[in-house]
């Protein structure tokens, strides 16, 4: 049985997909059985890095979701619209669906799943997170035995690279965000990552997963890392840190009794992250993801991020696993879907409000360098129920000092009450970093 393709994009992730599919040597053999039928691209003269026969390229995208011979639509071609609307057509058209559209998912994964429920179709997603590193199918799968606690990531390559150079050569954001976006690590308009937006997609994807509940992306508590500085980098290398931005997803616990709550911490914020942790010396574009769960404990995900490469053999994985479920003789038989590769839940995750979230922090302060000041901010910070594991007098500006705070674990709301108290006092004059400790 011959699996026919319609693959909607042929930029540089369809590019890729294509040449796996029509390289078949030394693959899986059933590789041999997935035919790329149909192409929709934006122009039909443009030079193309793969050779795709002619008779099988246009540009009306609609066609190729409601073609009756296609058996799985790939979508590979970014964006919101008109992604959403032809992955929805491709389902009420009867058709699988592999996308590695992230946005698309975080944002209408409501309609498409249960559209794809209704139409007994499957919607798999290996590309939308993580590129190349296969973390959706184990989540889904190997990993579904388990009680998962957190899933905790480092899921965008640019921000990382960023941070990553920051640390190596003690440079500040712009510049070195600039050279990224000369040599094509960053993007032009770099607002989805450096502001932390494409990350909350992937997490809300990874949670929506590991939990078993849909998310409302305006839920996930989204940070970026335009203010961390240069200081801040190296304060944390001696503090024993080094700096991430982190996307978590974790169960939620009460404070008091450490009672695992039925709610949800969803955030993505720059972090210090000790140096023996698992994910402090992921560096450069490479991504990882670290599931925490019972009985396995702690198992981590680790590769390339993005590029042709790893996010076309996601695809292709996916494609194969469609391919696989067709040629088995109860798909053929027309059975109800597996439901190791559906997306079958309904209610949506409770999310807990950030001001709840417990954490430690690390504080940078500028004061008058004058006798009493590291007391008063003790002060402040414990009449607000902040508990200070240390602080430090690290460096001068004239007759402004630089005051380091790490706090133990405290709530988020109480650090940000003191925190607008301390504004307040005229020994102070600014507070240029608060980042939180993992």
């Amino acid at each position: 049985m011959t699996i026919k393709v319609g693959l909607l994009g042929l930029g540089t992730v369809g590019t890729g997909t294509a040449k796996i599919l029509l390289d078949p040597a030394e693959r899986h053999p059933l590789v041999k059985a997935v035919e790329v039928y149909r192409v929709g691209v934006r122009s039909l003269d443009k030079t193309r890095a793969v050779e795709i026969s002619p008779d099988r390229l246009t540009t009306d995208l609609e066609s190729i979701v409601t073609d009756p011979d296609v058996d799985v639509v790939v979508e590979v071609m970014g964006g919101l619209e008109p992604a959403r609307s032809l992955i929805l057509k491709a389902i009420h058209s009867g058709k699988h669906v592999v996308t590695a559209n992230k946005a698309v998912i975080a944002r209408y994964g409501d309609d498409i799943f249960t559209a794809a429920n209704e139409a007994g179709v499957y919607v798999l997603l290996e590309a939308a997170v993580g590129g190349g590193i296969p973390v959706i199918q184990p989540l889904k799968q190997a990993l579904g035995v388990n009680r998962i606690h957190a899933v905790t990531g480092i899921v965008n390559g640019t921000t990382n690279y960023i941070l990553t150079r920051m640390q190596r050569e003690g440079g500040d954001f712009e510049p070195i965000l600039a050279d990224a976006q000369r040599l094509g690590y960053a993007e032009a308009d770099p607002s989805a990552d450096i502001d932390g937006l494409d990350a909350a997609d992937k997490i809300a994807i990874l949670a929506s997963l590991a939990f078993g509940g849909r998310i409302k992306l305006s839920e996930v508590y989204s940070e970026g890392i335009r203010h961390v500085s240069a200081a801040d980098i190296a304060y944390a290398d001696r503090l024993g840190f080094v700096i991430k931005l982190l996307a978590i997803a974790r169960r939620d616990t009460c404070p008091v009794s450490n009672e695992v709550l039925d709610q949800l911490q969803l955030r993505v914020h720059p972090t210090l992250v000790p140096k023996a942790h698992p994910l402090a010396s992921v560096n450069d574009v490479y991504n990882a993801i670290l599931v925490e769960g019972d009985p396995i404990g702690q198992v981590m995900f680790f590769g390339p991020g993005a590029g042709e490469g790893p996010t076309a053999s996601a695809v292709v994985s996916d494609v194969l696993n469609i391919a696989a479920t067709l040629q088995s003789q109860n798909a053929v038989a027309g059975s109800s879907q597996n439901p190791l590769m559906a997306c079958t839940h309904q209610h949506y995750c409770k999310v807990s409000p950030m001001a709840d979230i417990v954490s430690r922090f690390y504080v940078r302060l500028l004061a008058r360098d004058q006798p009493g000041v590291i007391g008063k901010i003790g002060l402040c910070f414990g009449q607000h129920d902040v508990s200070i594991e240390s602080v430090v007098q690290i460096d001068m500006r004239g007759v402004v000092a630089e005051i380091v705070v790490v706090t133990h674990e405290v709530r988020e709301a109480n650090l940000q009450t003191a925190l607008d108290e301390l504004r307040e006092y005229t020994e102070i004059q600014g507070v240029p970093s608060v980042l939180r400790v993992l």
